[in-house]
């Protein structure tokens, strides 16, 4: 599922226009993307959580070369899904 059907999806279940769907969905990703840039997590009971995880600097090695180099430390955007969803995803 790409956004444009995630966007049909949202408005097919709601009595949203395409364009209101579409705003609604930016404006989630957008405040999600807002928490996880503050350092904070977003949980949703039953969905799931995002959060962001520190991944340490490491050495890595170049797969056309072999040489190796430092890959820099960084934060990664996590999702936990929640029980609710696991269970949902596996009957």
């Amino acid at each position: 599922m790409n956004k444009s059907e995630l966007i049909d999806a949202i408005t097919a279940d709601t009595d949203l226009s395409k364009a209101a769907g579409g705003r609604v969905l930016d404006a989630f990703i957008g405040a999600v993307t807002r928490a996880l840039k503050d350092g904070e997590s977003v949980s949703l009971v039953g969905f799931g959580t995002f959060s962001v995880k520190a991944r340490a600097a490491r050495t890595g090695r170049n797969p056309q070369t072999g040489a190796t180099i430092q890959i820099k430390a960084a934060n990664i955007p996590n999702f936990k899904p929640g029980k609710a969803l696991k269970d949902s995803v596996n009957y």
